[in-house]
């Protein structure tokens, strides 16, 4: 999930420097115990490590919150990482049909919602508004778009003296190196820590709950919806967070500030944080999401129009990648907030005029009707 970055960690306690080296167990990356030559001293790491030898160590959103989006090193600010040529692709550079299927998805909330007058189209995601240029291709009449934001994850593991938060410190037995160590005592993150959560290891993004609890108000208040479509799990995953750098998988300790730094979205944590206020759908897979809002559909009248073979070439991997399950098919979900009159029926606003409305399906989630 793209959002607002900001770290709410506090300080640690009294025995701050007293931190207990950790081995992250995350599959998608090690933990720094590489050779010296394969960790390039980048002015990212310089930054972090005087500012870890200053004040302590930091909390993992701290890091993220520095290596993406520090205004002076910062990987966001300085680095083109999008498309082929850069460290990771987005969905809506993949394939025009994605950010199509979507504006197909927010016309149909609006039919099915009264057709309001006023309407606005918000995106919080990084990017060079590809998807918001093939939604507004698709419904010219949106209004505002917030975009270049991202967000910043605690790692929390469960210790015999019972949750304690993971922190990136200075490695003192090698220079210019940095490692993993769990701090001493409890941080806020773990108030954020189901009571009867059975993982051993837990991603936990305040922030996020936040702009989910912002949206959810906004939602049950004045009606709309919100999309959110991004990797995830419903609550069973563990150690997501991970580095890209050319396409590939990068040690995110190494050479900071030249890879992304991204982790999987909670469904289950967001579903939390809306606190009953809307309904939540999903998460599903993209698969099914974008069977359900028919995506053959739309690729075979683009193939029918397109005479160029590179061009139906390119339509045809494009699908491939948004729809194998060993790709982004399934790897990728989507989750929608609503108000709770638009799965039941009930009254919405229509032009100046009250009218009852039934409940109509949810595109993507089940098969899309139009009425």
């Amino acid at each position: 999930m793209r959002a607002v970055v900001s770290s709410c960690a506090g300080p640690l306690c009294a025995a701050a420097r007293s931190v207990i080296p950790s081995i992250w167990r995350g599959k998608y990356f090690s933990s720094g115990n590489e050779p010296a030559e394969n960790n390039p001293v980048t002015p990212m790491l310089r930054h972090l490590m005087y500012k870890i030898k200053s004040t302590g160590p930091i909390t993992v959103a701290e890091y993220m919150k520095e290596v993406l989006t520090n205004p002076a090193k910062g990987y966001y600010v300085y680095r083109d990482m999008l498309g082929e040529k850069g460290d990771f692709i987005t969905s809506p550079e993949i394939s025009q049909i994605f950010g199509e299927l979507l504006g197909i998805w927010f016309i149909s909330e609006w039919m099915a919602t009264g057709r309001s007058v006023a309407f606005q189209l918000v995106e919080l995601g990084p990017g060079r508004g590809t998807l918001v240029g093939d939604i507004l291709r698709v419904f010219s009449q949106l209004g505002s778009v917030l975009k270049n934001c991202d967000i910043s994850i605690h790692l929390v593991e469960k210790t015999p003296q019972g949750w304690r938060e993971v922190f990136v410190d200075v490695d003192p037995e090698v220079s210019d190196k940095l490692r993993f160590v769990l701090a001493p005592c409890a941080t806020p993150a773990a108030a954020f820590i189901q009571h009867d959560e059975t993982r051993d290891h837990v991603e936990v993004c305040p922030d996020a709950g936040v702009i989910i609890q912002e949206l959810s108000q906004r939602i049950a208040l004045t009606g709309g919806a919100a999309l959110i479509a991004d990797y995830g799990h419903d609550g069973t995953k563990t150690d997501t967070f991970r580095g890209f750098c050319g396409h590939k998988l990068h040690d995110v300790l190494i050479a900071p500030g030249t890879a992304d730094l991204t982790a999987d979205v909670d469904f289950s944590y967001l579903r939390r944080m809306a606190q009953g206020k809307v309904a939540s759908l999903g998460p599903i897979k993209q698969q099914t999401f974008f069977k359900n809002m028919g995506i053959d559909v739309r690729l075979k009248v683009l193939l029918d129009k397109s005479d160029e073979p590179l061009m139906r070439q390119q339509l045809l991997h494009g699908y491939d990648m948004l729809m194998n399950p060993e790709k982004m098919g399934e790897r990728f979900n989507f989750f929608a907030l609503l108000p709770h009159q638009r799965l039941h029926g009930g009254r919405h606003q229509m032009n100046a005029c009250q009218s009852k409305t039934s409940a109509f399906p949810v595109a993507g989630f089940s098969e899309l009707a139009w009425q």
